[in-house]
Order: C-alpha cells, then sequence, then structure tokens
C-alpha cells in the first residue's frame, strides 16, 4: 500500500489509461461459462450517423451500471453492442454530400451508391463507439455487431421467407403512410402527431337530379379532386332519402354516390363525410367496402398530378388556396372555420405525412401480436416500472399491418423476385434467382426493408441465430432491456413478437424504461432550441464519471430528468470528497502493514461505522435489483460524505496521529478505514468506475481490479444496534456543543470546558466509555461527564439535547470584559436607532403624508431594533 495518490483528482490522467487497461485485459468479455448464470444486456443500436448526445449517455450509464453490477455479483455478464444502418437518415446524409458535389443517387445508380454509403459508414460510423467508449461503456467489444453484417443480414432473410411461406408477410395494395421528403413509406409507429392550426372548409355537395343538396366539412379541400363518394350513417333520418342518389362533385363535376356506412358519426359535423379512398385511412376501408375507385391526386413529392391540368405540379397546400378560391367562386364554399388537430409528422424530418394507397410489403400483425401481449400478462416479461405496461397493451392491442417495404436504397434489399416476361414473383433467401416458369433471370424486388424489421431481431441474431449456437442456448432470452418509453412502439413490441414468434421465448425478462433528459427548464433537447448539451463538453470539463453520477443521482425509473450543471458540479465535488478521504488515509498508513483484528478489539466506532457499512450493502443491492439505481446512488452519496468522512474519519484522527505509541488501535482504525473504504468504493464503483478502479489499486494493490473483485455481502455478525445507538449519541453531543458555538459566534481555535449532564447512569457510562473518540471535535479543553450539575457555573452556556443538557462556562467561550464592551457598543447604536424611528413614526406630518409602504418599512425596522435591544439586555444582564 506505499503507492499514493496524485494530490488533485484529475479525470484526464486516469479515465484513457484505465479503459485502455480494462480493454487489453479483456475484462468486458464474456463467454459461455457453464459454472456461472449468464446476465446479458443487447445494447439499443445507435444509428451509424448518430453523435453521443445525452439521451445516449443516460441509456448506456444505466446499461453499464447493470452489467458492471452483475459482474461484479459472478454473472456471466455480457453486454452486446452494435450499430444501426439507420436506412432513412443514413441515405439522407449521404445524398446531402452528392448534392454538394453536384451529384445524385440516381445518376450514380444503385451500386454505385451504395459503395459511397458504405465507404461513409467506415468512416463515420464508428464515431458514436469512440464516443460511448469515453463514458466507460464496458461491452463486449469483441461481439460487436452491426444491423447489416452477414449474420444479420442472414437472419433478416430467414425471418423474412419464414413469415412469407406462414403468409404473415404479403404484398398488397394498402394505404400507407408516405413521407413527400424522404420519399417513402414509413410505419405507424415512425408517424408523430403534433396540433396544427387548421381550418373546416365547409362545402356543398348539390345533388344530380338537382331536388337536394348534402353540406360537409373537410381539413383538407385539395383531396376532393379524388373523391368517389359521400357517406351518411345509415341509421340517420335526415339522410334516408339521399341515400343512392348521384351528387356532383364541385370543380371536377364528376357524379359520385351517397353511401351509407357505420363508421360516419351522425353527431360530428353535418354527420356527412366525403369520401376519398386514396388519401384517407378509414375512406380506404370504406372504398373496400363499398367497392368504390381508388382515385389518387398527389405525387410521391405531394404535388397535384397532371390528371387536373389547372392545379397540375402545384404543391399541396399552394393547390390549397387555389382550390378554395374556386370553389368560392363556383359557390360551393359556404364558410370557413378555424379548427386545431392532431396532424401525422415523419419522425425523422418532421414533414407532414401524406395518407397514400401504394403496392407495399406488409406484416399481417393480428396472430403475432397475441402471444406477445400474453407474454407481458402472464409475467414471463417485465416492465420497469410497471405503468408502460399500458402503453405496450396499447400499441398491440389496436396495431394495423406493419408496413415493412421503403423505397430507398440503403437497408436490407426485400428477398422477392419478379420474372419480367411471365409475372411469376417468388421469395427466397439467395442472392439471384432464375424464374421458375420460363427460366429467365428474375429481377430483386428494388425497395429496402424498414430499418426496424432488422432491429426486432436485435436480440438474438447478434448470438448467432438462425444458427443453434452456443452463445444463443447460453445468453438467450436475455435479461434486461434498457431503453426510453419513446421507442416501445418502435422497437420493443417489435421485437417480442418477433422473439417469440422465431424462438419461442420473449426476448428478455425485464424491460427497464427510462426518461429523456430535459434542459434545466424542463424542455426537451433539440436543435432548434439550441438547447443541446454536449456530453464529451462534460467529460472534458468534469470527466466521465461526474456526469455518470449526475444522470443517476435523483433519477426514477420511468421519469425525466432536468439536467444542471450545478449538479455536475456537485458530482465532482463528491469525486474530490472520495479522493481527498482516501489520501488522508494512505498519507497516514504510510508503509505500516495492517492486519485483521478481533472483532471484539475494535472500537464502538470502528463498529459503527462497519455495521452502516454493512446495512449500507443490503440496502444498495435490493435498491439496484429493484432498478432504483438512483436510490442506490444516493445512499451511497450520503454515507460516504457524511457517516464515513465527517463523522467515522474525523472520530479516528487521534488514533492515526498517534500511531507509533498505541499501535494496536491505528491497526484496528487503519483496518476499518480500509475495510469501510474498499466496501464503499464497490458499492460505487458501477456508477463511477474510473475513481474508484483508481483508488481500489491503491488500497487493495493485492487485487487485480476493482471491475473483477466481487461485489459486497451483507454480514449478519457485523450487524451491531447498540454501536449505532452509542454513536448517536456522541453525534448528538457534538453536534449540540457546535451549533451553540456556532450561535455565539466563537472561533474553533478557543477551548471551553464542556460539561455533560447525563440523564442517567447508562447515558453517562457510555459517554465516559466514547469520551477520546469526539472530545477532540468538541474544541474542548476538557469534557466532563456527571449526572448532576455539581460544580457549574450559574451563567454557564446551557443546550438541551435528548437524554443529557450540555454547559460550558461563559467565561470560557468569550472574554467577558470585550464581550461586555461590545454589547454596550451595541445598545448605544441601538438606542441611536431607536430614537431616530420613534421621533420619525412620531411625526404628525411624515404620517400623513408618506407612502403606506414607506410607514410599514420603519414599524417593521422599529420593531426589529426593540427585539434586538431586548437580546442586547438580557445578555448584558447574564454578564
Amino acid at each position: 500500500m506505499a503507492k499514493e495518490l496524485e494530490k488533485n483528482y484529475n479525470p484526464s490522467d486516469i479515465e484513457q489509461r484505465t479503459y485502455e487497461k480494462w480493454l487489453a485485459k479483456k475484462y468486458f468479455h464474456a463467454k459461455v461459462n457453464k459454472d456461472k448464470k449468464p446476465f446479458t444486456i443487447v445494447m439499443p443500436p445507435p444509428n451509424i450517423t448518430g453523435q453521443l448526445h445525452m439521451g445516449h449517455a443516460l441509456d448506456n450509464t444505466l446499461q453499464d451500471i447493470l452489467i458492471r453490477f452483475k459482474r461484479m455479483q459472478g454473472y456471466e455478464a455480457l453486454w452486446l453492442p452494435g450499430t444501426d444502418h439507420a436506412s432513412i437518415a443514413t441515405e439522407a446524409r449521404v445524398v446531402e454530400t452528392l448534392k454538394n458535389e453536384g451529384l445524385t443517387k440516381e445518376g450514380l445508380g444503385r451500386e454505385k451508391f451504395l459503395e459511397r454509403v458504405w465507404d461513409w459508414k467506415k468512416q463515420y460510423g464508428g464515431r458514436i463507439v469512440e464516443q460511448l467508449k469515453k463514458i466507460g461503456s464496458s461491452c463486449d467489444w469483441d461481439r460487436e455487431r452491426f444491423t447489416m453484417d452477414e449474420g444479420c443480414n442472414r437472419a433478416v432473410k430467414e425471418v423474412f421467407v419464414k413469415l412469407y411461406n406462414k403468409n404473415l408477410i404479403y404484398r398488397g395494395e394498402r394505404i400507407i403512410n408516405w413521407c413527400p421528403v424522404c420519399l417513402t413509406s414509413i410505419s405507424d409507429a415512425e408517424v408523430e402527431y403534433e396540433n396544427q392550426a387548421g381550418h373546416f372548409w365547409h362545402l356543398r355537395y348539390k345533388t344530380v337530379d338537382g331536388t337536394g343538396y348534402i353540406d360537409l366539412a373537410t381539413t383538407r379541400p385539395e383531396t376532393l379532386l379524388g373523391d368517389t363518394a359521400v357517406a351518411v350513417n345509415p341509421k340517420d333520418e335526415r339522410y334516408k332519402d339521399m341515400v343512392g342518389k348521384m351528387l356532383d362533385l364541385p370543380l371536377v363535376h364528376r357524379q359520385i354516390p351517397v353511401i351509407a356506412d357505420d363508421f360516419v358519426d351522425m353527431e360530428f359535423g353535418t354527420g356527412a363525410v366525403k369520401i376519398t379512398p386514396a388519401h384517407d385511412p378509414n375512406d380506404f376501408e370504406a372504398g373496400l367496402r363499398h367497392n368504390l375507385e381508388i382515385i389518387n391526386v398527389l405525387t410521391d413529392d405531394a404535388k397535384i398530378v397532371e390528371d387536373y391540368p389547372k392545379y397540375a405540379g402545384m404543391d399541396r397546400y399552394e393547390a390549397r388556396k387555389a382550390i378554395v378560391l374556386d370553389l368560392e367562386a363556383e359557390g360551393a364554399l359556404i364558410k370557413i372555420e378555424d379548427h386545431e388537430h392532431n396532424v401525422g409528422t415523419c419522425y425523422r424530418c418532421g414533414t407532414t405525412v401524406e395518407p397514400k394507397v401504394s403496392k407495399q410489403w406488409f406484416v399481417a400483425m393480428q396472430q403475432l401480436a397475441k402471444p406477445a401481449i400474453d407474454a407481458v400478462k402472464n409475467g414471463e416479461t417485465k416492465f420497469v416500472p410497471p405503468h408502460f405496461e399500458k402503453t405496450y397493451f396499447h400499441w398491440l392491442e389496436n396495431i394495423r399491418d406493419w408496413c415493412i417495404s421503403r423505397q430507398l436504397w440503403w437497408g436490407h434489399q426485400i428477398p422477392a423476385f419478379y420474372c419480367d416476361d411471365c409475372g411469376k414473383m417468388i421469395v427466397t433467401k439467395d442472392n439471384e434467382a432464375i424464374c421458375p416458369e420460363c427460366g429467365k433471370p428474375m429481377r430483386q424486388d428494388p425497395d429496402t426493408l424498414d430499418t426496424w424489421f432488422s432491429s426486432a431481431l436485435w436480440p438474438f441474431s447478434t448470438l448467432g441465430w438462425p444458427d443453434k449456437t452456443e452463445e444463443m442456448d447460453y445468453f438467450y432470452p436475455t435479461s434486461t432491456l434498457v431503453t426510453g418509453y419513446d421507442i416501445i412502439p418502435f422497437w420493443v413490441m417489435r421485437m417480442m413478437f418477433s422473439g417469440i414468434e422465431q424462438t419461442g421465448k420473449a426476448p428478455f425478462d425485464t424491460v427497464f424504461i427510462h426518461g429523456l433528459v430535459r434542459d434545466s427548464l424542463g424542455r426537451k433537447m433539440s436543435k432548434s432550441l439550441g438547447n443541446g448539451i454536449d456530453p464529451l463538453e462534460v467529460i472534458d470539463k468534469y470527466g466521465a464519471d461526474a456526469l455518470r453520477f449526475t444522470l443517476v443521482t435523483g433519477n426514477a425509473p420511468g421519469n425525466d430528468m432536468r439536467f444542471y450543471w450545478e449538479r455536475v458540479e456537485a458530482s465532482r465535488n463528491f469525486a474530490n470528497k472520495i479522493w481527498n478521504a482516501s489520501r488522508f488515509i494512505l498519507m497516514h498508513l504510510g508503509d505500516n502493514k495492517i492486519t485483521t483484528p478481533a472483532y471484539n478489539d475494535l472500537y464502538t466506532v470502528d463498529k459503527w461505522i462497519i455495521s452502516m457499512a454493512n446495512t449500507l450493502v443490503k440496502e444498495v443491492t435490493e435498491n439496484m435489483e429493484k432498478y432504483e439505481l438512483g436510490i442506490a446512488v444516493q445512499k451511497i452519496n450520503d454515507f460516504v460524505w457524511t457517516e464515513f468522512c465527517d463523522w467515522y474519519i474525523e472520530f479516528v484522527k487521534p488514533r492515526l496521529f498517534n500511531k507509533e505509541n498505541d499501535k494496536e488501535s491505528a491497526n484496528a482504525a487503519f483496518w476499518t478505514l480500509q475495510t469501510v473504504l474498499s466496501c464503499s468504493l464497490k458499492l460505487l464503483h458501477p456508477y463511477m468506475p474510473f475513481i474508484t478502479e483508481e483508488i481500489f489499486g491503491t488500497i487493495q494493490p493485492d487485487e487485480e481490479s476493482i471491475m473483477i473483485s466481487p461485489w459486497p455481502e451483507y454480514k449478519e455478525e457485523w450487524d451491531n444496534k447498540e454501536a449505532k445507538q452509542q454513536v448517536d449519541i456522541i453525534k448528538a453531543v457534538t453536534r449540540t456543543v457546535r451549533n451553540t458555538r456556532t450561535s455565539m459566534n466563537v472561533v474553533p481555535s478557543r477551548k471551553a470546558k464542556v460539561y455533560i449532564v447525563a440523564d442517567n447512569e447508562i447515558v453517562a457510562n457510555t459517554l465516559n466509555m466514547l469520551t477520546d473518540s469526539f472530545s477532540h471535535l468538541l474544541s474542548a479543553s476538557e469534557v466532563v461527564v456527571q449526572t448532576d450539575k455539581t460544580g457549574i457555573d450559574d451563567n454557564a452556556v446551557s443546550a438541551v439535547m435528548e437524554n443529557a443538557t450540555i454547559y460550558m462556562p461563559l467565561s470560557d467561550l468569550v472574554d467577558l470584559e470585550k464581550e461586555k464592551e461590545r454589547l454596550l457598543k451595541e445598545k448605544k447604536r441601538l438606542e441611536s436607532e431607536l430614537k431616530r424611528a420613534n421621533a420619525m413614526l412620531g411625526n404628525e406630518k411624515f404620517m400623513n403624508k408618506a407612502p403606506a409602504k414607506k410607514i410599514a418599512e420603519e414599524k417593521e425596522k422599529l420593531f426589529k431594533y426593540q427585539a434586538m435591544m431586548q437580546k442586547v439586555e438580557e445578555e448584558l444582564s447574564k454578564l
């Protein structure tokens, strides 16, 4: 233990060196070990376009805490890392790069474009991984995966073909969500809804025979061009004679029928709705029921199609204005009403999505959803906190078929092939196909799969599936998924139904949900607000441990948290506190060898701190098992800062300073310090891995690394309630004496005799027995414990505490003559102030003319000076 710590804790000197040591020693690597229980976490793969943000920092800190905890508990702990190919985001990034070079993806062609994307991935895709290492992520980097690597690609094809052969994947014309900027379909889960200010345009559709009309309202008058019916509820008496009649569609003058359908709400508006099957999901379903024509009026980039020459090429919003003007001119516009409504937007670019009828690939969800619902209902998979089950159930119980095809080139190309000669289509795992009907080469479907399709297979595709590997058998199902509540519909539910369908088992035991990291005002961090905080900037300034500690302190499962720089400083201060305490211990220990004392040879304060640490072990372990990481780390903080540093180290200082004269006492103190500090460092290690490794290596040089040291365990024989009760008494005495001295502004260097009059012999005996452990904390010239007031001056300052009263001679605390002089000076000043205040308040002119606020202020001053005068006179009478 001769190794010393540097004078100041400098994270930048420690963190890189320590992380490289861990990597070199392969501490993060997990392997199949039948002698150990496995504990597995698969990292939610960050996008290769990503840069580390606070969400990543929180997510990966929580995962690292759990994996380090379980590793120390003796589990074979695998944290499997990887990255996601992120179809839309990555393709957009590369298209933008090409644009700056004057190129287009179409001009390059698919093969050359994909070469450029792979080059981009090689250059930038690993950036997020290096950044994750900066926060101390103890992932098994030897097993790092990518959602488009060879193994994941194989798994994707295997699942697609299997589901297709079970009729659970199909190709068909359905209404889908279309992003006119990203130029691809997106799934329901990728649509984010926001309130937008809009209008209701009230329109009138007249009957062809001239006998009547129907009034209705729409939020999208431009889609009128594609109307193929007007629907009313069959039970609506107002329209019973209109059903079956033909209406003249304004502007277009196409004849459309009035149909009856139960989906129409009679109570909403006029009880009549326009039906545009190509541009509304409900209308599409109604169109199927009534065999209506599907008329698309928008191009892929949301412009009006050429079938309507007057509006052709107009953007949807530009066309809306022109169509409203024409409706008004034709007399079909009745009125315009302001209306705020929920509008779907693309989660990637924020553009308002278009419902669009398109031939796409879909996963049939009803059959797959039920087992995923049952797995949570029967407890096979648990959510922490449990209320997030509602979000999960809501999505699965109301799920529509999942549109999985994307009109992109970067991603897993759909393994379907078409014969352009005879029209045959086949689905195969092979990279090429020959038509089984006519023997001609077949063309592969140009679309790619939704990124989430491959991500849904992540817990098992990364362990070797579809092969029956050792890893798959040992590490699957995984133990805990750590993720934000915002991707329950995107990812969690899809992994659940995919895992159950492909392996027969739910992919994880527990889904641990965390919230978002918001700014200090509670706002979501975003580029538009400019309020994002770069975790790497925090690390550069304060160190990774301070960032991690900040992110977990006060954090409760599922709840959002606010980021404050002041909290990071507090975390750094906590690191400094531990560092300085450890340096103090090592400095005084020097080259002395510590031997383990018999328990009965320990002092009461030693037994107390060991008992407190023992209780901490029990509570922290229980909290961590229940994912209460914020509670656990607060307990460690409170114990280390207050009980260990502020109390115990102060209690034992005289024994350390006097080590040459009483070696047994010093040895017991050093053994206790080393034991409790080591225990505290181990409990803290999952949260602050770098500083704990550095200190642990100096106080436990015989152990290889704190990372692979055993997690502390509760020992029944170390529980000592009596020691706690006794130390509680001496802490109370110390606090009472210190508070009294502080209230009298007595400097610490001024010594005073302290009398402790105990209420009974038991308390007196305890205090007498422990006097050596605390008398130096009282700034006392002498400590006398007795059960009566014999020998105590009448003018002694007293303070009452539970089971005892403290007395200190006033003359010991203050210089009586100087104090009397000071009080007389203060009395003179107060007399002057009172005279002034009374004169002012007795002045009739002032009282009549001064503002009420000013009079109130003067009265308040008078009361204050009167109270101060009373106190001064009381002090003088004591003297």
